[in-house]
């Protein structure tokens, strides 16, 4: 089952971004990894922020969770994490194209360019990567992060946003 994440989950939330994040450890730049990943006041500002956390729920637990967050013209989705023990069972999937179906337009996603996986897994649905100089112009203009996080990310972008894009050139 797939819900909106409330206050209640704020714990099981950190945990599971905490839990699923270690597959980056050793992956992305030391010099941006951190213990834990995600401290709970980098949460709390995420989504006070605007990021409203999505879940799945498998027999009564939440197994993996993702953000969505609309931003000026797109929709952004933010932290997409599932459990370690839950993995590729499909659950990553399902969130994605729940959140896809909520998002009004183009929709964006930010990862670390060492992430091949993750990578893959946007791709596998309909995402791509877009060129370094947009990356870093979109970086720039939707999210909010380091100089050195611009550097070493990539963002992939589905067909709504590539369309709009051959639009206004």
């Amino acid at each position: 089952m797939i819900r909106r994440c409330d206050d209640r989950d704020f714990e099981v939330i950190w945990t599971i971004i905490n839990d699923g994040s270690q597959a980056y450890k050793g992956i992305i730049p030391a010099d941006r990894w951190t213990e834990p990943y995600m401290s709970q006041e980098k949460l709390r500002h995420e989504i006070n922020d605007g990021v409203v956390f999505w879940g799945c729920e498998e027999d009564g637990t939440l197994a993996g969770v993702m953000g969505i967050q609309p931003v000026q013209d797109v929709t952004l989705i933010r932290h997409a994490y599932v459990r370690t023990g839950s993995q590729k069972q499909g659950i990553g999937a399902r969130l994605l194209s729940h959140l896809r179906e909520m998002a009004d337009g183009p929709v964006l996603i930010g990862t670390w360019a060492d992430a091949v996986w993750a990578i893959r897994f946007y791709e596998r649905y309909g995402f791509e990567v877009v060129g370094s100089e947009e990356k870093n112009r979109l970086l720039k203009k939707y999210w909010t992060v380091p100089e050195r996080q611009i550097e070493t990310s990539v963002v992939l972008a589905d067909s709504k946003w590539r369309e709009s894009e051959r639009v206004s050139s």
